[in-house]
């Protein structure tokens, strides 16, 4: 599937054009004209990289990626902008964008360095999963919140590993039961609660945010 590219800039012409330029090469894409509007996108719609002015209404460029970064967001950017100093530079890739792109540019060069960030993302392992500041490693079976190691037993990194391949969406008793558990499973059934309490433990033994959450009545949800 084409990646999904969302344009967060101001000067609308300039973001139409861009716009153009990227469906021209095949990307899906998507546009928000100020900085709260793009947020929102950015959180809603997931994309696969985020072209970023510096400059926008709301709230800047800058604040927008250090948002998205301090919830665990590591989506590429690419901040657009017209300074270039290197103390802005510095400003700029400390907010946590990936690169950046000096106005006026050319847009081949904003296209190759579109494309190079996509290639890199597509790079990542593939039994990495990740949610917010929360990571799991399918094959060598590690799991760390932030920096910080978290040892789980097998059973309740079984459990984590099915939250985390399926986030946002509220999993049922008797799928979490079926899928981590088996079909046979005969024991107690309190046993999903049991473990959901280990997990938090662990995940939260430094007070970090709590992921897993209850859905009173059907069953739980790994989301913000």
């Amino acid at each position: 599937m084409n990646a999904n590219i969302l344009v967060i800039e101001d000067e609308v012409k300039l973001a139409q054009f861009i716009e153009l330029e990227l469906k021209y090469e095949g990307y899906q894409v998507s546009v928000a004209y100020d900085g709260l509007a793009g947020l929102s996108a950015a959180r809603e719609s997931n994309p696969d990289l985020i072209v970023l002015d510096w400059m926008l209404p709301g709230i800047s460029g800058l604040e927008l990626c250090r948002r998205l970064r301090a919830t665990g967001n590591m989506v590429p950017v690419i901040l657009l902008t017209a300074k270039d100093d290197v103390s802005d530079r510095v400003a700029g890739l400390d907010a946590g964008a990936d690169d950046y792109v000096v106005k006026p540019f050319s847009v081949e060069e904003l296209l190759a360095r579109v494309r190079a960030h996509l290639r890199r993302t597509t790079e990542i392992d593939p039994d990495e999963r990740q949610f917010a500041d929360l990571s799991l490693n399918r094959r060598t079976r590690e799991v760390f919140r932030g920096d910080r190691a978290v040892e789980l037993t097998a059973k309740e990194f079984d459990l984590l590993e099915y939250l985390i391949s399926h986030p946002r969406q509220v999993l049922k008793r008797d799928q979490i039961l079926e899928n981590v558990w088996g079909y046979d499973f005969m024991g107690d059934s309190n046993i999903i609660e049991v473990y959901i309490r280990y997990l938090r433990l662990k995940l939260e033994a430094e007070n970090e945010k709590r992921l897993i959450q209850t859905v009173r009545g059907v069953g739980y949800v790994l989301r913000d």
